[in-house]
């Protein structure tokens, strides 16, 4: 199909040039590659005419593709990240999209095209009804693009980042999954039926708080039980972070290193045999035996803080706990203490003004009411 503006220079090369005419009526022509491609940068070419953006004086000097930003990108991600493997894999998609694209051609409306087409065809895929991304992916995969673009200006390949015109979504993080007493008995009996070696395993995580990451790279060098702390070399923000450990926990470290060589990974003597088992194989199995229903791994961390919460922890100290840089993501779990609350505007009863009694004040109301109004002097 002959599309305006895209033509192969050379026939059968499968190499695409595109012609258009710039604001000045001047007749550009560049040599981008695919057909896909080219077709995309014309469309691009003819918006920036449109809105009167200035292009440089010609396109000799070769444009930095979005390949190799990405490709910079997940390298600084690996060293800098502890979840530059869910970046490499959200980068996929992307990369089929605007990889063979110089990355300077990119447009904020070239992005959101780009969120509109795979939030529909990705959940096509899933059979979710063509239902849209929620929130928190769409924020994911903007963060993504911004970070792809945040080092390619870092290392002078780009001087803008298109995504930081895009917004975010407002996400919904309300909920909050925690263990019912009731529940943790049921799933406890569950695992001691079957597979009772992974009970320290559910102490740890039900104690510390930890991410299912921290936890499961947890090594014998990172823990000083006479101090009772665990060093997290690098956390999810790429920093490093303590982890304070209760009786429960040390107990259960304790019984771990007896059947351990006490080196290398802590769990790893567990998942020898079968390594791709991994928390997800016992602790499903186990939810589903002790009935309990709508909770992942996951919500354990959400069962520490909701915990500590409740027993009257304040908000900043479950914030250090958990490992959160932002305070907002805690306060999430504000609402699990509404005693506190109560407790603060019963105060209001303890006082003398409420008990009808003389205050300590020594300005009274009437003294006021007497005075003479203060009028400022002009001059």
């Amino acid at each position: 199909m002959k599309v305006r503006g895209v033509y192969e220079k050379v026939p059968g090369s499968n190499v695409w040039w595109i012609r258009y005419a710039d604001a000045s009526g001047r007749i550009r022509r560049e040599k981008v590659g695919p057909k896909s491609a080219a077709i995309q940068l014309y469309q691009t070419r003819k918006t920036e005419v449109r809105v009167r953006k200035k292009l440089p004086e010609n396109f000799r000097s070769k444009s930095v593709l979005f390949a190799e930003l990405a490709h910079d990108a997940i390298e600084w991600a690996k060293s800098h990240k502890i979840s530059w493997q869910d970046d490499e894999i959200r980068l996929k998609p992307l990369q089929e999209s605007f990889g063979s694209l110089p990355a300077d051609s990119i447009t904020p409306q070239d992005i959101e095209r780009w969120f509109a087409a795979a939030g529909v065809s990705r959940n096509k895929d899933k059979k979710r009804n063509k239902k849209k991304w929620r929130p928190a992916t769409f924020n994911r995969y903007k963060a993504l693009i911004s970070m792809v673009y945040r080092q390619g200006i870092k290392n002078h390949k780009v001087t803008s980042n298109p995504a930081r015109e895009i917004e975010r979504r407002k996400e919904n993080n309300i909920r909050v999954r925690y263990l019912l007493h009731q529940e943790e008995l049921a799933l406890r009996d569950a695992i001691s039926a079957k597979c009772p070696e992974h009970l320290p395993e559910l102490d740890i995580a039900l104690h510390t708080g930890m991410r299912r990451s921290e936890q499961y790279d947890c090594e014998w060098g990172w823990l000083n039980l006479d101090r009772r702390v665990l060093t997290v070399p690098r956390s999810k923000s790429g920093e490093h972070r303590h982890v304070f450990l209760n009786d429960t926990a040390i107990a259960a470290f304790q019984l771990l290193w007896r059947f351990s060589d006490g080196k290398g990974k802590v769990f790893a003597h567990l998942y020898r045999s079968d390594k791709t088992t991994g928390a997800r194989g016992w602790f499903k199995q186990a939810l589903s035996d002790a009935g309990v229903r709508n909770f992942r791994w996951h919500d354990l961390r959400h069962t520490f803080a909701s915990r500590l919460v409740m027993a009257g922890v304040d908000i900043r100290t479950v914030q250090d706990l958990m490992g959160h840089m932002d305070i907002q993501v805690t306060l999430r779990y504000s609402h699990l203490a509404p005693q506190h609350e109560l407790e603060a505007v019963q105060r209001l009863c303890n006082t003398g003004v409420a008990r009808n009694e003389p205050t300590d004040t020594r300005t009274s109301t009437r003294d006021l009411a007497e005075a003479e109004p203060i009028v400022a002097s002009r001059q």
